[in-house]
């Protein structure tokens, strides 16, 4: 069982590592009603960090599939405008902004997708101006997980619910770093690694990247002016934070018209409280033309029909199979761990970040070099000790950049 001093060196790491708090700064957490107890661990913390504020949004699993099972479309299909102000006047006061994510990955197993599908869009649209703030890192924002008895039971189904919990919590504290004697210390030098990494793709400038792998075989154009990113991130303000924890990637976006061949799934993608699973998608010039899924195909689709740019790509990442989260050898149905057991990329927005000068770019601009834009932005696995990835420089020469599901570029200096 995870002690009390392990919560609260947790909740620190959070803070000061994940979206840096500085003092007399708001923070928000968005988090689970059953993680109150942590939640209220990270608030106190917050406070004696000189936070001048700390709002909680609480989610609670029932309540929302009680409302898909029971509300009208009118309802389900409309986002309340008094939760877009919330939310856009801490980012305008430059307010940090905490997710802890731990929903049930069956939440909405059974609910007509077609509703679910209606009420991501109507959030998407409605919430747009407040992504702007997360996706060009004008605010520090971090993404963590805690148990919750549902999750912890998908992932050691095994298991009572109580021991289900314990076991989750350890492996969320051995992934990301919290049993080490000094979290942030051990974190400082696990950013340094990925720093490395991203530097030398980006003496690279690849013009292509080709997946190999059984079910894939993909070809993925980088725009000119393309970054490669992981690890740390630096806001508009000058501070350095961590958007994800855990992290084990590095990635960049590939050109919205540039993508063509199939790629299949490696781990099941928990979208919208429905899972995803093996399933393939087929692309040419950037658009997917065709897909299957043995499992959620219909919510796959409603995820693709969600706008233009739900059937392009946003984001591809690099992760070796060496990751903790992969040697691990559990699938959480959690995107936020699972996307760090294998590489992946992403259908829907891209990261401006991605992109040389791309924060100041407006959407025309960022369009005719190719960026993404979309309501969505969907992480899903393609990564597995069978992937190759081959380089192609601006010269058509090809060099090895994974092999069997681990770099064959000397990342680690």
């Amino acid at each position: 069982m995870v002690n009390q001093q392990t919560k609260e060196k947790y909740a620190d790491l959070a803070l000061r590592t994940g979206v840096n708090l500085q003092e007399n700064q708001a923070l928000m957490i968005n988090a689970p009603i059953e993680g109150a107890d942590f939640t209220r661990i990270v608030a106190r913390k917050a406070y004696e960090m000189g936070a001048k504020d700390v709002h909680i949004n609480w989610a609670d699993d029932e309540l929302t599939r009680l409302k898909y099972e029971n509300a009208p479309d009118e309802v389900i299909g409309s986002f309340p405008e008094w939760k877009v102000k919330l939310h856009d006047a801490y980012a305008e006061d430059g307010a940090a902004v905490l997710s802890i994510k731990a929903t049930n990955p069956d939440l909405l197993k059974g609910i007509d997708s077609a509703r679910v599908a209606m009420a991501n869009k109507a959030a998407g649209e409605a919430m747009k101006n407040f992504r702007q703030y997360t996706m060009n890192d004008r605010i520090t924002w971090s993404i963590i997980s805690i148990p919750t008895g549902d999750w912890a039971q998908k992932v050691f189904p095994e298991k009572s619910r109580e021991d289900a919990v314990d076991s989750l919590w350890d492996a969320i504290v051995n992934i990301v770093r919290v049993d080490k004697d000094d979290p942030i210390a051990a974190w400082e030098a696990h950013n340094k690694t990925l720093e490395t990494a991203r530097e030398i793709l980006n003496r690279k400038k690849y013009k292509k990247l080709h997946f190999k792998a059984p079910g894939t075989d993909l070809e993925l154009e980088l725009p000119d002016g393309h970054l490669w990113k992981g690890g740390s991130a630096v806001s508009e303000q000058g501070t350095q934070f961590n958007p994800n924890m855990p992290t084990e990637e590095v990635f960049s976006m590939p050109h919205k018209y540039g993508v063509n061949g199939t790629v299949s799934s490696t781990k099941p993608l928990n979208y919208g409280g429905n899972l995803i699973d093996n399933f393939t998608l087929t692309f040419e010039n950037g658009k997917v033309v065709d897909f299957q899924a043995e499992q959620g195909g219909e919510t796959l689709k409603h995820l693709l029909d969600t706008d233009e740019g739900a059937r392009r790509l946003g984001e591809v990442a690099l992760v070796p199979n060496e990751s903790p989260v992969s040697q691990s050898g559990l699938i959480f149905y959690n995107t936020l761990f699972d996307e760090n057991a294998s590489c992946h990329i992403a259908l829907g927005k891209a990261y401006p970040t991605n992109l040389e000068g791309g924060s100041d770019m407006d959407a025309n601009t960022l369009d005719k070099h190719g960026v993404n834009d979309s309501l969505v932005h969907v992480d899903f696995m393609i990564g597995s000790e069978n992937l190759d990835i081959d380089g192609i420089l601006e010269d058509g020469s090809t060099e090895a950049v994974f092999r069997n599901g681990t770099w064959a570029l000397n990342v680690k200096g």
